[in-house]
């Protein structure tokens, strides 16, 4: 028999790191700056410049310990060149007792200009945050012992990753990398360009002049163009050469700002197309910048004409401002890392501060293939706010070793920390995309304040042929509050600026101006160097998370269902007391009720305290570990291969025939489904309404009827009274009950509703 396929653990496990060299608790607080990553020495050598080198040489620099080989560019026929350049070598790589620093001549055939040797023993420790080390000359020596012509500036030091040197320096774990995918190896740090809500509201024209000069009712509209993005009025509702429209374009617009905003007055053809009547081009530098509710003064511009043998020009009135009241979202809502205001002046100050080591991954799968084998060149990506990060790449790894640490200002527990990881493909030649490995989600409001949070995540990528772990991250994340009662008083504040309340976007405009945000920031990031690519920038900001997915719909079902669980339990349970099971629990259940009825004013405390009593009944059952992204929740391990192969579909969709007919037939089914679901709540609610409506003239008589002599009954009996009686009556034994539906349940569903006269 074939053995049984091990099962993948998905789980979340906590670890222990040697961080903050083995002085990290759980609970204890440290002062250094990399106390959440381990420690990792280097050995670095800054070559700064060299001098009086032979005046018909191509001087370069090549540095040599044991195995490993750094060398600099080269220069043509320069005998002073100059090359600022750094060479990290990583410490418990190396098993040399000197270092070998070589000045060659590349035109010679790389034949030798001198070279300097040092001793490891020699070489002097930098401990961070001690200033830089200064360069120093030192003399070349010769093939024969003696001194060679020329002097090179350099600097030598162990150090760690804190170094300042550490972000830009060659490293020797990327030895296989040269030129200019170098530079895709390094980390840095990137800020997302500042985002406005550009809102034109487009008012009245005047003095239009038609291509057709007898046409008198033209169909006017306003087309406007941003960078990329168009939007379109409505046609005018009086249709003369004055028309007017009084309507909202918005756009988002990144600074520094480049386009400039195009408006073209048209005359419509077709659903298409338009004459175009007049011509506006505004550079955004004149728009101006608001952040209050009122409304920025209306200005007339004049347009430029198409038919220059008009001489007068047509006119449009405009108000064209930039808001900075909102907060721009590039995230979606329920994940966003930031809430903020554009405007700067209505930021409030930072409660706190969010560390994170990046320490390294486990049992990585190859990516890509190398000479015949499978490899992994990984690095990491993590945003939080408008500042995003990335490690430097680890070549041919499966387990890399980053053990980087990044912070961010914190203004509001209710965020997200989004980190994704990526297999770098463009250190070769090509125009491959790099390959997602996983993503990592931590919300810190389920973090405690001044904790060590060690954890190995798992990587979870989802495919076409089903959800794989691709290995797994360590991580280091702590949350240091500066005021409890700052970080507490954030939970009584609008989530959202004023402005969203005061002037809200409707569902369908903010998650079109997310878009424009998402693309705005991926073609900011693209432009860095090295870029942060579109490919990365999109996980990260989870543009695909509202496209068609069957797998979802069940995955958000169950959530719903989840939640109701609770609310079916109690049910169970009341109706358990109300079948009688254990009489005891019936009658002190009804006894605790005709005891609240007779004393109303212990109800709310007696609620209030059976609340307190759960919440601290369950704190003992608080979750342990942080969450994490779970493959159950998200009904990715029971996903159909046909369900993915459509979630991963294109839009519009690259398939074709019989295929794209099923499909089209299994949500018809569920669009079916939905549609019953729809008219089933709605028949209900009309049946209550028609309750008063006299739609059927003898039920509301009844109703009517029964509402009068209900107001007699109660107004001589006690109300105390009437309740007993209710909850006797409900919970009255088995045996003087009937099967059949009740009175009230019968009067109901004979109500009429209006489901008769549709189609």
């Amino acid at each position: 028999m074939a053995p049984e396929k091990k099962e993948e653990d998905f789980s979340l496990k906590e670890t222990s790191p040697n961080i903050g060299k083995g002085r990290v608790s759980g609970r204890e607080r440290l002062t250094s700056s990399f106390d959440l990553v381990e420690e990792m020495e280097f050995l670095y050598i800054r070559l700064v410049k060299g001098r009086d080198f032979q005046s018909t040489s191509d001087p370069f620099v090549e540095v040599q310990i044991g195995n490993y080989k750094g060398t600099t560019r080269h220069f043509d026929r320069k005998p002073n060149p100059e090359w600022h350049q750094v060479f990290a070598f990583a410490k418990n790589h190396l098993q040399a007792l000197s270092v070998e620093i070589l000045v060659k001549d590349k035109m010679a055939s790389n034949d030798r200009l001198g070279k300097i040797s040092i001793d490891m023993s020699d070489i002097p420790k930098h401990v961070h945050p001690d200033s830089p080390l200064a360069p120093q000359w030192y003399k070349l020596e010769g093939e024969n012992g003696l001194m060679a012509r020329g002097e090179l500036m350099f600097a030598i030091w162990w150090g760690t990753q804190a170094d300042e040197a550490f972000s830009d320096a060659w490293h020797s774990d990327a030895a296989a990398v040269s030129g200019e995918s170098l530079m895709n190896c390094r980390s840095k740090v990137y800020v997302s360009p500042k985002l406005w809500y550009l809102r034109v509201n487009v008012i009245e024209a005047q003095d239009l002049v038609p291509i057709e000069m007898n046409r008198t009712d033209p169909e006017v509209y306003v087309r406007a163009v941003f960078g990329t993005n168009v939007l379109r009025s409505r046609v005018s509702p009086n249709k003369s050469l004055n028309p007017s429209w009084n309507e909202d374009l918005i756009f988002v617009a990144a600074e520094p700002f480049g386009d400039p905003l195009v408006l073209t007055v048209e005359d419509k053809v077709d659903d298409l197309t338009g004459h175009c009547l007049g011509r506006l081009v505004m550079p955004l530098a004149k728009a101006e910048k608001s952040f209050l509710p009122t409304l920025v003064a209306a200005e007339w511009h004049n347009l430029e004409r198409v038919d220059t043998n008009v001489k007068f020009a047509s006119r449009i009135c405009l108000r064209v401002s930039l808001d900075g009241g909102y907060h721009v979202f590039d995230e979606a809502i329920s994940q966003t890392s930031d809430f903020r205001a554009t405007m700067k002046e209505l930021w409030t100050p930072a409660i706190g501060v969010l560390e994170l080591g990046i320490l390294n991954a486990k049992g990585l799968l190859p990516m890509k293939s190398k000479f015949g084998n499978g490899t992994t060149d990984a690095y990491c990506v993590a945003k939080y706010g408008n500042k995003w990060v990335r490690t430097r790449t680890v070549v041919d790894s499966f387990d890399p070793n980053w053990n980087e640490q990044y912070n961010w200002e914190v203004y509001d527990p209710y965020t997200v920390l989004t980190l994704v990881v990526f297999d770098n493909c463009h250190l070769q030649p090509g125009e491959a995309k790099d390959s997602r490995i996983g993503k990592v989600r931590i919300r810190l409001s389920t973090l405690k304040t001044d904790r060590i949070y060690t954890h190995s995540y798992p990587l979870v990528a989802l495919y076409p042929n089903g959800v794989k772990k691709m290995g797994e991250i360590q991580l280091a994340v702590r949350f240091t509050c500066s005021s409890l009662f700052n970080l507490l008083q954030t939970y009584t504040q609008p989530l959202l600026p004023k402005m969203h309340y005061i002037h809200p976007f409707s569902v369908n405009q903010l998650e079109r101006l997310r878009h424009q945000a998402a693309q705005s920031v991926s073609l900011q990031l693209s432009r860095a160097e090295p870029p942060l690519r579109k490919e990365v920038v999109e996980y990260v900001l989870d543009l695909g998370s509202q496209t068609w997915s069957l797998r979802r719909g069940k995955a958000n079902f169950a959530r719903i269902t989840g939640v109701l669980t609770g609310f079916l339990a109690a049910w169970r349970w009341f109706n358990g007391i109300r079948q009688w099971k254990s009489p005891t629990a019936t009658i002190g259940v009804f006894s605790i009720y005709a005891i609240l009825i007779y004393f109303p004013e212990m109800i709310l405390p007696t609620l209030l305290l059976f609340l307190f009593g759960t919440g601290i009944f369950k704190y003992k059952k608080r979750p342990r570990l942080p969450p994490h992204m779970d493959i159950k929740l998200s009904y990715a391990h029971k996903a159909h291969p046909d369900e993915l192969d459509e979630e991963f579909d294109t839009f519009p969709s690259s398939k074709q025939g019989q295929i794209l007919t099923a499909r089209y037939d299994r949500l018809r089914i569920i669009g079916t489904r939905m549609v019953m679901l729809l008219g089933d709540s709605a028949t209900q609610l009309e049946r209550l309404w028609s309750l008063l409506s006299w739609r059927d003239p003898r039920a509301t008589a009844m109703f009517t009827l029964f509402c009068l002599i209900a107001a007699i009954v109660i107004y001589f009996i006690p109300l105390r009274i009437m309740l007993i009686l209710a909850g006797g009556f409900v919970m009255r034994p088995p045996t003087f009950r009937i099967d059949i539906p009740a009175l009230p349940q019968n009067f109901f569903n004979r109500l009429p509703t209006k489901e008769d006269l549709m189609f």
